[in-house]
């Protein structure tokens, strides 16, 4: 029952995947049915990302109150329903309003199940879903295309999404007593081993101290009141690896969005050339979560997230060395690589940093905080590039990086520091 639930969970990465990209690929054809600007795609993308912020705020609150099987079953019901509706849209002022459900359910869904996975799987799979999830993303174009190409308008690849996405929404619900047992069986668990600890511990100071460190680690998510945002970045080490994530976002969404025009810009390659070749980091991201798995059965995730920080250094220094386009090219392919290991690691360590009770509300700041650095810093070097150069492109990754490193390992020492302090009043 607890692998048919897992089967479950990786198609639902794979079909939350597919929407990702389908706006992008789209566009082109959207657009002059509408008589509106190109630049117009900016103005849908921002509103599914206020709804995907706002939405993953409240995931901590919905999450307790419902479940992470409802939260995930209802927020891709949101998601097909708000489908559906693009592809039945007749004016641009209808894509705006589908495109706030649209975020509302992305949001949910990717906070909840997310956290659930680090809750209840190995680091692995966490890198495999993710893996997963960059298929989806790679497929959904696919089909677009071969609905453009079959002579059929945009309308219909939506339409053709929201229905996978609808089979997936029907299988949620039909699955929903294997995520209770699933949530059940974790919570024994936990109470087990917390008895464990108590007879073992022998006096009740002893008992006291580790009752502490249960009230934290072992209590499950779904349970007990919501936190605020107040409460939240008084966690030690939290405001740090918040700040992490949003320079994990921005090196990897300003790479995704600007690497094409480096190349033609600064590197002189054509534009139908960089348009291939910038697909280089995100096959450096699917393949790399794929070896990842493998990777995180021998390394914890702190030291996953180290060794993509050091690839995408060698992928800023491939960029920045003036020796002709392979060495650039070989730098989109090592940042995709670095990038591979760190948002899974991030995401499935934040029980272990930040304890089983908190890591749904930790969770949801925590991608509040990378769809930020998703929306607002890709934009930011966008006006340097206009009002500088596009060459300062990898040093303005390199800021993302150096700042991504130090607030990581500042929120290991801060990490140390309370499990230290934590074994002094149990001694």
């Amino acid at each position: 029952m607890i692998h048919l639930l897992l089967i479950i969970i990786y198609l639902a990465f794979i079909s939350l995947g597919l929407p990702d990209a389908l706006l992008g690929s789209a566009w082109p054809s959207m657009y002059k049915e509408f008589s509106v600007p190109v630049s117009f795609s900016g103005m849908i993308f921002m509103i599914i990302a206020a709804g995907t912020i706002v939405s993953s705020l409240q995931s901590d609150r919905l999450t307790r109150k419902l479940g992470t099987g409802k939260v995930t079953a209802v927020s891709v019901l949101m998601t097909a329903i708000a489908l559906f509706g693009f592809s039945v849209s007749g004016s641009f002022v209808a894509l705006c309003l589908w495109a706030i459900p649209y975020g509302l359910g992305a949001g949910s869904v990717d906070a909840a199940l997310n956290n659930y996975v680090a809750l209840h799987y190995k680091s692995r799979h966490m890198s495999w879903l993710h893996c997963m999830w960059g298929i989806g993303a790679s497929v959904g174009p696919c089909i677009m295309g071969q609905v453009l190409t079959g002579g059929q308008s945009w309308n219909m690849g939506y339409r053709a999404i929201s229905f996978l996405q609808i089979g997936l929404t029907v299988l949620l619900f039909v699955s929903l007593p294997l995520w209770r047992k699933k949530a059940a069986g974790a919570e024994l668990e936990a109470e087990q081993g917390k008895e464990t600890k108590n007879i073992a511990a022998g006096d009740s100071g002893a008992k006291t101290g580790s009752a502490a460190d249960d009230s934290q680690d072992s209590l499950p998510a779904e349970s007990g009141r919501p936190l605020s945002l107040r409460d939240i970045v008084r966690i030690p080490g939290a405001k740090e690896m918040m700040v992490s994530f949003f320079c994990y976002s921005m090196v990897e969404q300003t790479t995704s969005l600007w690497a094409g025009s480096y190349l033609v810009l600064h590197k002189g390659m054509s534009a139908e050339s960089a348009a291939g070749f910038a697909g280089l980091f995100f096959i450096g991201i699917t393949v790399g979560r794929f070896f990842s798995g493998f990777l995180t059965m021998k390394f914890s995730d702190s030291q996953m997230i180290r060794l993509g920080q050091a690839i995408i250094l060698l992928g800023v220094v491939a960029l920045l060395l003036p020796v002709g386009n392979l060495a650039a090219l070989s730098g989109l392919l090592l940042l995709g690589l670095g990038c591979a290991p760190i948002y899974p690691s991030i995401i499935h360590s934040t029980p272990e940093n930040f304890g089983r009770s908190n890591s749904q509300a930790v969770m949801g700041v925590q991608m509040a905080f990378a769809y930020v650095g998703t929306c607002l810093m890709p934009p930011v070097f966008g006006l340097i590039a206009n009002g500088v150069s596009v060459s300062l492109f990898p040093l303005y990754l390199l800021l993302g990086l150096v700042v991504m490193v130090l607030m990581h390992e500042k929120m290991l020492l801060k990490k140390s520091a309370g499990l230290a302090g934590k074994r002094a009043v149990s001694n």
